[in-house]
């Protein structure tokens, strides 16, 4: 439970959930086996990517020099001789197959959308601790993979293509982005010694902090926006009671001091904004 990081899994539920009550609110009906095996196919993709990560780390050395806490610096499983690399490894090769034999299942349902979307998370996922973080494109990885699970669950649903899936998609993805770019703050120099290329390093540290509340912001304009265009619903406007979230995350980051200060009440403060919003978001559809 440990390696597979049990808390956050919670992200890959609220975007498959979110699929399909937008297919939902769009259609009146769904099919609740195929939501549940849309389901169990992301968490066995999540599972393996945080899994390969944790062993890529612990090869480039990354982990034995990072400061761990709850949410960022990985599980320590290997390092503290917890689980053996091997094991982690071939762990997570399993859960990726699992996730691959149930995306092949929807492929033959539902044809080549779904073959596309899974051809990408499989390769994507793989690569991610080296080729893509390597190349400072973690965070897009991470916002694409949001969007692209809330679309793949709404199309598993209906064989269809919404606007509004991909909208939606689209703010999923940012809020799975923002926490993951947060996270990243307290590993800054242990990723720089590993020669990965976070949005924090490639930023620099004080232009990153300036850019942590355009990301936090940037989910309620699109709600906003989505609410005009039919994409959202006016009843969407409850994913709002995250802002204090929100408005703590910010104002602890502006009083961090790096010396003397400990990170986690600004990573936990937006943790809880990104879960709140997503999920009031994805309820805001079922109503």
């Amino acid at each position: 439970m440990r390696a597979i990081r049990i808390r956050f899994l919670f992200a890959s539920v609220i975007a498959v959930s979110s699929g399909i009550a937008i297919a939902f609110w769009k259609t009146g009906a769904i099919t609740f086996s195929y939501g549940i095996l849309t389901l169990a196919g992301v968490v066995c993709l999540h599972i393996s990517v945080d899994l390969l990560n944790d062993y890529w780390d612990y090869k480039r050395g990354i982990d034995k020099i990072t400061k761990r806490t709850k949410f960022s610096g990985g599980t320590g499983v290997i390092t503290d001789n917890v689980l053996n690399p091997r094991a982690v490894y071939g762990v997570g090769i399993l859960f990726l197959v699992l996730g691959t034999l149930i995306g092949t299942f929807f492929v033959v349902v539902r044809g080549t959308t779904i073959a596309i979307i899974l051809v990408f998370a499989v390769f994507s996922i793989y690569f991610y601790s080296t080729s893509i973080v390597n190349a400072g494109l973690s965070e897009l990885f991470v916002a694409i993979k949001g969007s692209m699970i809330v679309l793949g669950s709404y199309y598993v649903q209906t064989g269809l293509i919404s606007p509004a899936a991909v909208f939606v998609g689209v703010i999923i993805g940012i809020l799975s982005a923002s926490v993951l770019f947060v996270n990243s703050f307290p590993d800054y120099e242990a990723d720089r010694y590993g020669k990965r290329r976070t949005l924090v390093i490639l930023l620099g540290q004080q232009n990153a902090v300036k850019a942590v509340p355009l990301f936090l912001i940037s989910p309620y304009i699109f709600i906003l926006v989505g609410i005009f265009f039919g994409y959202t619903r006016i009843i969407s406007l409850m994913s709002f009671a995250s802002i204090p979230f929100l408005i703590k995350a910010i104002d602890n980051l502006n009083k961090y001091n790096k010396i003397t200060g400990t990170f986690v009440p600004i990573m936990a403060a937006t943790v809880m904004f990104a879960r709140i919003t997503g999920l009031l978001l994805t309820v805001s559809f079922l109503l």
